[in-house]
C-alpha cells in the first residue's frame, strides 16, 4: 500500500513537471508572438517570420502565431515577380494558411488571404491559359469566402473582376484576328468565331455580372463594382447574336458609367464637407 502511494506521488510530481513545462512553453510562445507582432508592424517581415516560427515550434496549436506566420510570408510576396525566392514565399504562405484552415476551416482571414494569394500569383503567369487557370483557383477560394461571409462585398467584387480578366483578352484577340478595331461597334461579325467566343466567355460574363450586382446590393455606393459591371456588359454586348441586343447591352454599360461617376461626385462632396468645405467640380 505504501509503495502504491509512493508511485502515485511520483506520478503526480511528474505530471506537475509536464504541466509546468507545457505552461512555460506556452508563455515563451506568446513572448515570441509579441516580438513577431512588433516586427510585423514595423514591416520587418523576415524578422517576424523567425519569431512566429519559434512561437509555432513552442506551441504547435497556437493558431494566432501560425496565422501571423502565414501573413508574414505573404507580405514578402511580390505580385508578378517570378523569381525562385518570390515563389517560395508564396508556397510558404500557402502552406501555413492551409494549416490554419485545417485547424479551423471557417477562418475568414486565412480563406481571404489564400484567395488573394492566388489572384496575385495569376498576374505573373506568362501565358493567358496559365493565368486563367490560376484565376480559376482564386475564384474557388473567393466562393468559399462568400460562403463563410455572404455580406463580404469584396469577395463578390473580385469575382466580377476575375470574370473580366478572363474574358477581355480572348475577345480582343478575336477582334484583332477579324480586323475589328477595339472601339469598332460590335457584335463579333464572324458567326463561327462568335459562337466559339460565346462558348468560352458567356458563362463567365454572366456570373461576373451576377456577382457585381450582389456587391452593389450590399453597398449601393460601390462605384468600383459599378465600373466593372459596365465593362462586363461591354463584354456581353460583343457576344450578342444581333446588333439590337448589342446596343441594349452598350446602353446598360453606359448607364453604369453614369451611376459610377455620380456616386464618385457624391462621395467627393461628402469628403469636402467633412474637411470643412470645398468646391466639387462637375
Amino acid at each position: 500500500m505504501k509503495r502504491k502511494f509512493t508511485l502515485i506521488l511520483a506520478a503526480v510530481a511528474m505530471l506537475s513537471v509536464v504541466i509546468l513545462s507545457t505552461g512555460c512553453q506556452k508563455l515563451k510562445a506568446r513572448d515570441e508572438l509579441n516580438k513577431g507582432v512588433n516586427a510585423y508592424k514595423n514591416a520587418k517581415y523576415a524578422d517576424a517570420v523567425e519569431h512566429f516560427k519559434l512561437a509555432v515550434e513552442l506551441d504547435p496549436e497556437f493558431p494566432t502565431a501560425r496565422l501571423y506566420l502565414a501573413m508574414s510570408y505573404f507580405s514578402q510576396f511580390i505580385p508578378g515577380a517570378t523569381s525562385e525566392d518570390n515563389m517560395q514565399m508564396a508556397r510558404s504562405a500557402e502552406a501555413e494558411f492551409k494549416k490554419v484552415l485545417e485547424a479551423n476551416p471557417k477562418d475568414e482571414v486565412a480563406t481571404e488571404s489564400l484567395a488573394s494569394l492566388y489572384y496575385n500569383e495569376a498576374q505573373g503567369e506568362p501565358s493567358l491559359d496559365a493565368k486563367i487557370e490560376k484565376l480559376n483557383v482564386a475564384s474557388q477560394w473567393y466562393e468559399k469566402l462568400i460562403a463563410l461571409n455572404p455580406s463580404k462585398k469584396e469577395g463578390y467584387y473580385t469575382l466580377g473582376v476575375i470574370a473580366w480578366m478572363k474574358t477581355y483578352p480572348r475577345r480582343m484577340a478575336v477582334r484583332s484576328e477579324l480586323g475589328m478595331k477595339p472601339d469598332a461597334p460590335g457584335p463579333i461579325k464572324d458567326k463561327k468565331k462568335l459562337e466559339e467566343l460565346r462558348t468560352k466567355n458567356l458563362e463567365s460574363v454572366e456570373k461576373g455580372i451576377e456577382a457585381l450586382n450582389k456587391a452593389i446590393n450590399i453597398d449601393n455606393e460601390y462605384d468600383d463594382a459599378m465600373a466593372y459591371i459596365n465593362l462586363l456588359y461591354r463584354e456581353r454586348a460583343d457576344l450578342q447574336p444581333t446588333a439590337e441586343l448589342y446596343d441594349q447591352d452598350i446602353e446598360k454599360a453606359d448607364n453604369w458609367v453614369e451611376k459610377s461617376l455620380s456616386i464618385k461626385k457624391i462621395k467627393a462632396a461628402r469628403e469636402a464637407e467633412k474637411g470643412g468645405g470645398g468646391v466639387v467640380k462637375d
